[in-house]
């Protein structure tokens, strides 16, 4: 069993960064691909970054391509959410997750029901 925390969330006016960190705790944490998913109040949650067991391929959402960058360090026992550019509608709870059926696997799925070991999640907030 994999338990995950996140941290790194706050406030920021629109333009800003952020860096989210999710820490792993567990031996298998290295075979796993993980997801970045948010939810703002009111929506479900979503898929955000996804990163393959050993960095080797990343998956983003349209709506933060080319301004988030999901990177991770097994040797830390913990992968990353750079967030550049930000804007008021990224404002969410933003959680970390590993990927049910992507065991040492190139497979990055979008849909949160193959996630599971959610963290408690960091709030990220943009302020226009």
């Amino acid at each position: 069993q994999v338990q995950l925390v996140e941290s790194g969330g706050g406030l920021v006016q629109a333009g800003g960064s952020l860096k989210l960190a999710c820490v792993a705790s567990g031996q298998t944490f290295s075979s796993y691909s993980m997801g970045w998913f948010r939810q703002a109040p009111g929506k479900e949650r979503e898929f955000v970054a996804g990163i393959t067991w050993d960095g080797g391929r990343t998956y983003y959402a349209d709506s933060v391509k080319g301004r988030f960058t999901i990177s991770r360090e097994n040797a830390k026992n913990t992968v990353y959410l750079q967030m550049d550019s930000l804007k008021p509608e990224d404002t969410a709870v933003y959680y970390c997750a590993t990927c049910a059926t992507c065991v040492v696997s190139y497979y990055i799925p979008g849909r949160a029901s193959e996630y599971r070991n959610w963290g408690q999640g960091t709030q990220v907030t943009v302020s226009s």
